[in-house]
C-alpha cells in the first residue's frame, strides 16, 4: 500500500518533528550499492560509545544474573507473555499496512495465548500451528512509502534508521501496556519488554560479546548487521537468500546470517 505524496505530507506534519526524519531521504549518489547512508556518524558513534558503557556496567552483569538465577522454563514463560502482549500491536499495524490476514493470525494468537494460555504464560498459539507474525510502526511507514532515512543509533535502543526510530516511538507510545505515566505500576508491558530484553542479551552473551568487545569496529559491524536484517526483512521477505534470525526461537539474533 502506498501513500499519495499529499497524504505522506500530512502525516509528516502529524508526526512533526520525529516523522520528519523518516520523510527524509540521501541524496543522488550518497547511498549506492546498498552502502549505509550515515550522515550523522560522529554523533552516531559517541551514542554507540554510551550504549557500550551502559551495557558494561548495567545490562550486561544483569543480563548475565538473570538468565543464571531463573529457570528456563520459566524465562520462557516471561518471554512468550512479553510476545503475546505485542500482538495487539502487530494487528493494528498489520491493518495499517492492508495486510488483513496477518492482522487477524496476531488478534487470533493473542485470544488463544490470553485465554487458554495462561494470560501469554504459555503459546499454545504455536502448539496449534498458528504462526507467528510481528511487524512495528517503521513496517507500516515502509509499507506506506517512507525511504528509510539515515542511519542512526538510539540510546538504550541502539541501532535503527530515522524511519525505524519514529515507528519505536510510535509504537511505545500508543500501546497503554507500554506506557502510562499516571498508573507507572500498571506499564507492564514495558517491564515484560524489558525481561525479554535481558533474556535475549544473557543467552546471547557470547555472540553479543565477540560484536560490541571484540570486533575491530563495533560500530561499524552491529550497523551492517543491523541494516542487513532490517532491509531483508522489508524488502525481502520472499527471497531464497533471506534468512530471518528471529524466526528459529532457539536461534541467535545478534548472528550475521550471511557472514561466510
Amino acid at each position: 500500500m502506498k501513500l499519495s505524496h499529499r497524504t505522506r505530507n500530512v502525516v509528516c506534519g502529524f508526526l512533526l518533528p520525529l516523522t520528519m526524519a523518516a520523510c527524509a531521504v540521501p541524496e543522488p549518489g550518497q547511498r549506492q550499492n546498498d552502502a549505509p547512508f550515515d550522515p550523522y556518524e560522529s554523533a552516531n558513534r559517541n551514542v554507540h560509545k554510551f550504549n557500550l558503557a551502559v551495557d558494561r556496567t548495567l545490562f550486561r552483569p544483569a543480563s548475565k544474573g538473570y538468565t543464571n538465577i531463573i529457570p528456563d522454563p520459566i524465562e520462557d514463560s516471561f518471554n512468550s507473555f512479553s510476545e503475546n502482549l505485542s500482538e495487539p500491536g502487530d494487528a493494528a499495524n498489520f491493518l495499517l499496512q492492508g495486510d488483513f490476514k496477518q492482522a487477524g493470525i496476531s488478534l487470533g494468537r493473542f485470544l488463544m495465548n490470553s485465554t487458554i494460555g495462561f494470560a501469554g504464560l504459555a503459546n499454545p498459539a504455536s502448539d496449534f500451528g498458528v504462526p507467528e507474525t510481528n511487524t512495528d510502526f517503521g513496517e507500516t511507514l515502509a509499507a506506506w512509502g517512507f525511504s528509510e532515512g539515515a542511519y542512526i543509533e538510539l540510546p538504550f535502543f541502539g541501532p535503527s534508521t530515522q524511519r525505524d526510530s519514529v515507528g519505536v516511538f510510535v509504537d511505545f507510545f500508543t500501546n497503554p501496556l507500554n506506557f502510562a505515566p499516571q498508573r507507572p505500576v500498571e506499564n507492564i508491558g514495558f517491564y515484560a519488554n524489558a525481561l525479554e530484553r535481558l533474556s535475549d542479551r544473557g543467552r546471547y552473551s557470547d555472540t553479543v560479546d565477540s560484536i560490541l568487545y571484540q570486533s575491530a569496529d563495533s560500530y561499524a559491524v552491529a550497523r551492517l548487521i543491523y541494516l542487513q536484517n532490517r532491509r531483508f526483512k522489508l524488502e525481502g521477505d520472499s527471497s531464497d537468500t533471506y534468512v530471518d534470525p528471529y524466526a528459529d526461537t532457539f536461534s541467535d539474533p545478534y548472528e550475521d546470517p550471511y557472514a561466510e
